[in-house]
């Protein structure tokens, strides 16, 4: 079965630092472009950061986050820091084929007290 599985959400402090993580399943991440995206309450869905199949690019809506593959474990993270309440969201992770993400994991909740 091929998926992604999100994980290291939780509750933290304004000013905390936190690292995600996307496992994949079934599928080799270094193969593919990624991307994190988030979502909070009442909003759309946006993309935080991405990487490409190399590594060597990368994009981010945040200079506060840092996204990195291992592909030994065939994870990519995402490593946020100086975390505010406005980042609170639930964050997904998604595989990019052929220009598009076709696979996206269940999400991981990121909740940013005051």
């Amino acid at each position: 079965q091929v998926q992604l599985e999100e994980s290291g959400g939780g509750l933290v402090q304004a000013g905390d630092s936190l690292r995600l993580s996307c496992t994949a399943s079934g599928r080799t991440l270094s193969e593919y472009g990624v991307g994190w995206f988030r979502q909070a309450p009442g909003k759309e869905r946006e993309l935080v950061a991405s990487i490409d199949r190399t590594g060597k690019y990368t994009y981010y809506a945040e200079v506060r986050f840092t996204i990195a593959r291992d592909n030994a474990k065939n994870t990519v993270s995402l490593q946020m820091s100086s975390l505010k309440p406005e980042d609170t969201a639930t964050y997904y992770c998604a595989t990019a084929d052929g220009g598009r993400y076709d696979l996206w994991g269940q999400g991981t909740q990121v909740t940013v007290s005051s």
